[in-house]
């Protein structure tokens, strides 16, 4: 289905005035008719009655073409179920009244920006960031705008195993209202089910923390990728993938971003746990190859001042005290040795 933008002019308003004028002129017909009959008109004042009841009685159809688009919106056109294009541009126009436009996603409600409440009727508002957008029903127009999608958050399993909790938001468009409309069903549900697909399709790949051995990219080849640490190339990842399932929808993704992450609650202690003790070994490591470097640092300078002869076994002792002292975890008590080590 290819999209055909319809280049009406904008005579919405010169055709309103007409209508009215036209309804003026049907109810001029009665008065005039029966003010003739009065007369003796005959058939001509039964003509005249008969022509101003007639308009009076159809007149409001022709008031269904009447159409008012704002900027970004477009709306889709249909004449007995064929489609004759769409209205692209805003203003105020004037179409064919027995057009009806069509919007399958008119009535879904989502997670985003710019949704409507189903049609209940009842103001709609929803929370975005700080602000809060009002909507009073729904209608067959069609937003152009830029819309953020955000799906709730998803638990999958990443490439090891571990249950992972992520959710992210989608900026995306419509750029073709026909396949938006005639190659799905609700354009809206289509995208909120591919995007849980991709995410799911894309998380499966990396670890949620680098791993030995991994290989996100499908080279062959271990790289240090992962959820946590690599949250740009998975996120332009997600957005790749999205774009080629809802290009038949005649949608455009702008932009994906990854709005949480974490490891699911199950298992969220024992990896606190891990992380933890990583770090307790790291920091270890780190404290002892400065408490190595500074023990060495003082049997040099000692033996370079040449403040004090040590044999073997009193330089093992001394190492042995500082070792203690500055890689213990608490402060050191000083003991004040008075007599010898022989």
């Amino acid at each position: 289905m290819q999209e055909k933008i319809l280049n009406h002019k904008e005579n919405g308003l010169a055709m309103l005035f007409l209508i009215i004028l036209l309804y003026a002129a049907g109810v001029g017909c009665v008065v005039l008719g029966a003010s003739l009959s009065d007369d003796g008109g005959g058939v001509l004042a039964v003509l005249l009655i008969v022509i101003g009841v007639i308009w009076i009685t159809v007149g409001w159809i022709p008031l269904f073409g009447l159409k008012i688009l704002k900027p970004q919106e477009a709306l889709v056109l249909t004449l007995f179920g064929n489609y004759m294009g769409t209205l692209k541009k805003e203003g105020f126009y004037y179409v064919n009244p027995f057009c009806s436009s069509v919007n399958p996603a008119a009535k879904t409600r989502l997670n985003q920006s710019g949704d409507v409440d189903g049609g209940s009727g009842k103001p709609l508002m929803i929370s975005y960031g700080q602000a809060a957008l009002s909507s009073d029903g729904c209608n067959k127009k069609i937003s152009l705008k830029v819309m953020t999608l955000n799906n709730s958050r998803q638990k999958i399993n990443d490439c090891l195993g571990n249950p992972v909790e992520i959710g992210i938001a989608v900026m995306w468009r419509v750029v073709d209202t026909a396949k938006a409309v005639f190659n799905v069903d609700n354009y809206k549900e289509y995208l909120s089910l591919q995007c849980d697909s991709a995410l799911r399709d894309i998380v499966r790949v990396y670890p949620y923390d680098v791993a030995p051995n991994v290989d996100t990219t499908g080279d062959g080849i271990a790289d240090e990728g992962s959820l946590r640490g690599s949250s740009e190339v998975v996120a332009s990842r997600i957005r790749n993938e999205i774009q080629q399932k809802v290009a038949e929808a005649g949608l455009e993704i702008l932009e994906a971003r990854i709005t949480y992450l974490a490891y699911a609650p199950e298992i969220a202690a024992v990896m606190l746990q891990r992380q933890q003790a990583s770090a307790i070994i790291d920091a270890r490591k780190m404290i002892v190859d400065g408490a190595v470097g500074m023990v060495e640092m003082a049997l040099e300078r000692l033996n370079e001042k040449q403040l004090v002869e040590l044999d073997e076994e009193r330089k093992a002792a001394m190492v042995s005290n500082l070792l203690v002292v500055l890689c213990g975890n608490h402060d050191a008590q000083p003991v004040v040795n008075s007599g010898s080590l022989y």
